[in-house]
């Protein structure tokens, strides 16, 4: 089939896509609310059809996203196929994957009282277990993998309304997010990196109150010997990096910097990070303070 380039739809497809019960009818509302067409429960035949009436001259969208889950599987077709395909027609997809932690996965299908699509007669684990297994390897494919397992529905939808903002230009979207050890390290994180090594705010009583968006925490976790080289040594190794995301074709990306309880020397460093990376013109940045408002 001859190659197709993006002549109508203003950006790339959305394919959203994950384990069950980690947050894709939410994901999908999201989308519906900003102006996409959403299009639930595709396989994988489907997605290639509707992908390309949504590209046609005539077509009535400009932006579409598509909502596939494990149940896909029965249907004919392969989804890495299918995504190769989109790609050889000029339709390469941004892919959204989200997860959760098997006893929250576990959790949320108790509290609704439904099964597993792929639990059959054995327990609700061994049914996400295997979900994992047959989802792993478009994992890995995605551009963008969200851990909701701490997240509300109206956490959820920020975090896909932050990472997914208007983006109709070729630049490369960063997430610079802090976090606490304390609440766990994030697992939709392409890079983490820990400054507890600097000296801990919360010691000094004067400093305890405030969070590292405050000008006197930022000033005393900057002001420290080993904070200003700790960040040049960090921008150096982001740069390294970059020309393998851009071979690899990946768009998204997530920075996750931690400390103890993700309020002061988190905060502050990666306040002065997405500062000093959202002057460049290639890169989109946003930062996100994650443990910021929790005990």
């Amino acid at each position: 089939m001859a190659a197709m380039s993006l002549h109508h739809l203003a950006q790339p497809p959305m394919l959203i896509t994950g384990m069950s019960g980690a947050g894709l009818s939410t994901a999908a509302k999201v989308f519906e609310d900003r102006d996409w067409y959403v299009a639930h429960n595709l396989p994988p035949e489907l997605i290639l059809r509707l992908a390309a009436l949504c590209d046609a001259e005539d077509s009535p969208v400009s932006k579409v996203a598509m909502v596939t889950d494990v149940r896909a599987r029965m249907f004919r077709g392969n989804m890495l196929q299918m995504l190769e395909e989109l790609r050889a027609r000029g339709l390469a997809p941004t892919i959204l994957f989200l997860d959760a932690r098997d006893d929250v996965l576990i959790k949320r299908f108790d509290s609704v009282r439904r099964t597993h699509p792929l639990q059959g007669e054995d327990t609700l684990a061994e049914g996400i277990a295997r979900e994992r297994r047959v989802l792993s390897e478009i994992k890995e494919d995605a551009d963008v993998t969200l851990d909701t397992s701490d997240l509300s529905v109206h956490d959820l939808r920020r975090r896909i309304e932050e990472t997914f903002g208007p983006r109709v230009d070729k630049r490369r979207h960063v997430t610079v997010q802090s976090f606490g050890f304390k609440h766990g390290v994030p697992r939709d994180s392409d890079i983490t990196v820990d400054v507890r090594f600097l000296p801990n705010p919360y010691w000094q009583p004067e400093l305890r109150p405030y969070r590292g968006t405050d000008a006197p925490v930022a000033e005393y976790v900057l002001g420290q010997r080993d904070a200003q080289p700790f960040v040049r040594n960090f921008l150096e190794m982001f740069d390294s990096m970059q020309e393998g995301y851009r071979h690899e074709g990946k768009n998204f990306m997530t920075v996750s910097i931690g400390c103890t309880g993700g309020h002061h020397r988190s905060v502050a460093i990666a306040e002065e990070i997405g500062k000093r990376l959202s002057g460049r013109a290639d890169l989109n940045v946003n930062v996100v303070h994650r443990d910021i408002a929790r005990d």
